[in-house]
């Protein structure tokens, strides 16, 4: 191992101005044994820099290499792995953990030896020396720069610890004393014995200096120690005074101990009367009911208004002292226990009270009204009127009655009733059945009563109500939905009750459109449903109040008016859980859909009496779905902005649906009759009927829906009316065969098109420009086809010229054809003088007007129109003649002028 450490000194650390310290041989641990030294390295300039050296052998000679340097200060650990036993394996923490297998033990401690004193030295004790044999550090002596003396080499255990103190830096003085010396004798360096010698004469003479002076200061020697002895007897006799201190001063700890345990058990009942103070004053003042509640609960009054008022106090505290969150522990006390089930028992008791109260009420005030509605019936009974006249007598305003005094009655207890929801649910249930029951019962007879009110109304006196299935037996009207299925029209001079159609719109005159009658039943109508809307909100307002459910905000003024203090506010408006009781608070969409549910079983019978209503309605005129479709249209929006979910707004859109379902079937009727209509075949057809039906009920419509909000499904109606008649006006003039088909298309058309340019009903703008381009295309070919009469011969000779002309021969060459040359041409020409063409024109206005009808007052339209025609044509037989007989000098027998005057003179004359 020496002969290596010099290799490595001379080759590697030599020529890098370091000096080798220590050497170990090592191998990584775990690993295929690769041999390698670590190195303890200083440098030799200053200041010193400490290295570990990693050197290997390397794989192409028997040279060596350094391969990786870490430097000392960068160590944090050093594990020897056991201080105990002897182990090779040892670790070194640098920047991460490298473990190493040394190839002996004494290596292995020699170089943790070296690192431990180049730590102690260079780097003040940073390095952490973990399962070293302290043993091995004790004998380790430490090197300081104070240990080792200037001038001289101390010896060390080992070599490497003579290499660490040769070096050692003269201080200021030493190095000033040399220098003085060697000033001194110059000769010292060429002659090295002379200086010598003179060095040792002078250590002599200074080693008997030193010797007298210690011989000569032996009295004070002597002197000193005598001192040192008094000295010593005064510190005895100190430190006998000082134990005799210590002894009564721990007498005085122990007492004061003891008092200080005392003060604290003191402490600690104080604090723990104060504590049990606390706890009882909780319990007193939170789970202790006063007499008067009490009483209040067991005896109170529940009929008066302050009766209610200490009732529902008493309530409320009742609910506080429940609802008190028990510390832990309280509940083992039996004072507790026996508190809260004297709250249980009163909470029972109170309930019941309360329970059996309210349905006295509620079972009074359904007594109270059915005892008035037999005594009516009764009355008119005896006086020989019957049901019918007693009822229309009684509702003659059509209104329903008004339950305001009995909620706000109930509403007094509406605080207690949502102590009782939140304390007992199984009673609080049991009322909102009960009240369900006995008010939909009450309802059912008085909306039963107004509907057969507002059928009567209707159709009038009660003899012609039967006509329409309404029938009075055992004091009690009753409408059936069988009877108005079975309605049958009962004679031609009865009252008008079959269904509208377009035909008998257009076969009636406005006195016979009985328009007094429908807008009567559109009152009627309205009256019906705004007697029901604020009666079902007002309802379903005391419901949400009174049963303490949330519902979403209603209109202004359709609400029961209550007295804010009354219901809301207060500790009950707040969820409790109550103490003993588990069950869950409804959310806010449960309990609106707990009110639709009560609202639902309330007015069961309001959604079958309304259709039936609908039904009786659209028997008298089926046109009256129109008034009931924009009536209940504007019923459901408005409710639908009250609250969607609503049992109003579900009710009237269910409706609604049956009352669109009649309107759609009125228009398919309408659509029906038009295609079974028939025309005479001896008579000229004129304004078909069904045409000026679709104008009277456009106006009839437009009429109704001037205010409408939604006019969707008129609109879907005009647009499917408008095509069956276009339809039905081609197929009429396609059979039709005393009128020609244009006149027909002609007359119809220019009818619908004044029609709808006078109503302006924006969904039909495309079928108004429709009618328009239907007459204007009809007249003018109409027109053409009668002018082609008069001048029948001359039209088919130039006809055939331009035929020829069609055929590719010059238009100046036509004149040379043996057919068209112009002898043939003024032989056609002298066969319509001025005279038989007025002759022929006065024939053509005849048959012109036995085929126009009067009341659209076509004629003199037509009449100028086959002016213009006719003078086009002549323009056109004049442009010919020039054209094909250029020169001959030939034209017609008539002009221009001529033809003004012809048609004139025919218009006047006739």
């Amino acid at each position: 191992m020496t002969a290596i450490k010099h290799a490595l000194q001379r080759d590697i650390f030599t020529p890098n101005d370091e000096r080798l310290l220590s050497i170990v041989n090592v191998c990584k641990a775990g690993k295929k044994k690769k041999n390698c030294f670590l190195c303890a390295t200083v440098t030799t300039e200053r200041p010193v820099q400490v290295n570990v050296v990693k050197v290997k052998k390397s794989d192409k000679g028997d040279f060596y290499k350094r391969q990786t340097a870490w430097i000392l200060r960068d160590l944090a650990v050093v594990d020897a792995k056991d201080a105990n036993k002897e182990n090779p394996e040892f670790d070194l923490h640098f920047e991460k953990v490298y473990k190493w297998l040394a190839s002996s033990i004494a290596e292995k401690n020699s170089f943790i030896s070296c690192i431990w004193k180049l730590n102690q030295r260079y780097l003040r004790k940073k390095i952490e020396f973990v399962n070293v044999s302290s043993q091995l550090l004790e004998e380790l002596p430490k090197v300081t720069e104070e240990s080792v003396p200037s001038g001289e080499n101390q010896s060390v255990a080992g070599g490497d610890e003579e290499s660490l103190d040769e070096y050692q830096e003269l201080n200021a003085r030493e190095e000033q004393d040399i220098e003085i010396m060697m000033d001194g004798c110059e000769y010292a360096i060429s002659n090295a014995e002379a200086f010598a010698e003179k060095l040792s004469s002078e250590l002599q003479v200074l080693d008997g200096a030193n010797i007298q002076s210690i011989m000569a200061s032996e009295k004070q020697v002597n002197t000193l120690m005598q001192l040192l002895d008094e000295a010593l007897k005064e510190v005895d006799e100190i430190e006998y005074k000082l134990s005799s201190y210590e002894e009564m001063l721990q007498s005085v700890k122990e007492q004061m101990d003891h008092i200080s345990q005392s003060n604290d058990l003191i402490q600690l009942s104080n604090t723990n009367n104060v504590k049990l103070l606390e706890e009882i004053e909780f319990l007193v003042n939170y789970l202790d009911l006063s007499k008067g509640h009490i009483k209040a609960l067991t005896d109170g009054d529940l009929s008066s208004s302050k009766g209610i008022e200490a009732c529902t106090n008493a309530a409320e505290a009742l609910l506080q002292c429940m609802n008190v969150a028990l510390r832990p522990g309280h509940e083992e006390l039996h004072a507790v226990r026996q508190q809260q089930q004297q709250f249980r028992d009163l909470r029972e008791q109170f309930a019941r009270r309360l329970t059996n109260h309210l349905n006295n009420v509620f079972v009074q005030q359904f007594t109270q009204t059915l005892t008035l509605y037999y005594r009516r019936a009764s009355y008119h009974s005896v006086s020989g009127h019957d049901q019918s006249s007693s009822i229309a007598q009684h509702s003659i305003e059509l209104t329903l009655p008004k339950h305001l005094p009995f909620h706000r009655d109930l509403l007094r207890y509406a605080k207690l009733m949502e102590w009782l929801k939140n304390t007992d649910r199984e009673k609080y249930e049991g009322l909102n059945k009960n009240y369900v029951d006995y008010i939909s019962r009450l309802y059912e007879r008085e909306i039963k009563e107004f509907f057969e009110v507002a059928k009567i109304k209707m159709t009038g006196t009660s003899k012609e109500g039967k006509k329409f299935g309404l029938h009075g037996s055992s004091g009690k009207l009753t409408g059936s939905t069988s009877s108005l299925n079975k309605l049958s029209v009962q004679g031609s001079g009865n009252r008008r009750s079959q269904s509208s159609s377009l035909l008998d719109m257009g076969n009636m005159s406005a006195s016979d459109l009985d328009v007094a009658d429908r807008t009567k039943f559109d009152k009627i109508f309205e009256q019906v449903l705004s007697e029901l809307e604020p009666l079902c909100l007002a309802e379903q307002d005391f419901i949400s109040k009174f049963f303490k459910l949330q519902q979403s905000p209603a209109l202004p003024g359709s609400v029961v008016q209550t007295d804010s203090n009354e219901v809301d506010g207060g500790y009950l408006s707040r969820p409790h859980n109550l103490l003993g009781d588990k069950f869950s608070v409804p959310s806010e969409k449960e309990e609106t859909s707990i009110i639709r549910s009560m609202m639902i079983k309330v007015f069961r019978c309001i959604e079958p009496e309304l259709n039936n209503l609908i039904s009786l309605g659209d028997k008298i005129d089926s046109f009256n779905s129109l008034y009931m479709l924009v009536k209940m249209s504007h019923h459901v929006w408005t409710a639908e902005n009250v609250d969607p979910a609503s049992f109003l707004s579900t009710t009237l859109g269910n409706v609604l649906v049956t009352v669109k379902r009649n309107f759609d079937k009125c228009i398919w009727n309408q659509m029906k009759q038009m295609e079974d209509v028939k025309i005479s075949k001896k008579s000229k057809v004129g304004i078909l009927p069904f045409v000026r039906g679709f104008e009277e009920f456009a106006e009839l419509a437009e009429s109704i829906f001037r205010s409408a909000e939604r006019r969707g499904d008129l609109d879907k109606a005009y647009t499917k009316l408008i095509r069956a008649v276009y339809n039905n006006v081609e197929k009429v003039a396609n059979e039709s065969q005393k009128t020609p088909r244009d006149v027909v298309m002609m007359e119809n058309f220019h009818h619908i098109f004044s029609t709808l340019s006078r109503l302006k009903i924006a969904c039909l703008e495309t079928e108004r420009r429709e009618a328009k381009h239907k007459y204007t295309e009809h007249l003018q070919s109409y027109v053409i086809y009668s002018l082609g009469q008069p001048l029948e011969k001359l039209n088919h000779f130039f006809e055939g010229i331009e035929a020829r002309v069609a055929q590719g021969i010059r238009e100046e060459e036509v004149s040379y054809q043996l057919a068209f040359n112009k002898q043939e041409l003024r032989k056609v020409i002298k066969e319509y003088p001025g005279k038989e063409v007025k002759k022929g024109l006065d024939n053509l206005y005849r048959k012109v007007d036995k085929h126009l009808c009067e009341e659209e007052n076509l004629l003199q339209v037509m009449w100028h129109s086959m002016q213009d025609e006719f003078i086009r044509q002549y323009k056109h037989f004049e442009g010919l003649i020039a054209r094909c007989y250029p020169g001959s000098g030939i034209t017609m027998e008539f002009t221009i002028q001529d033809i003004l005057e012809y048609f004139s003179s025919i218009a006047q004359s006739h």
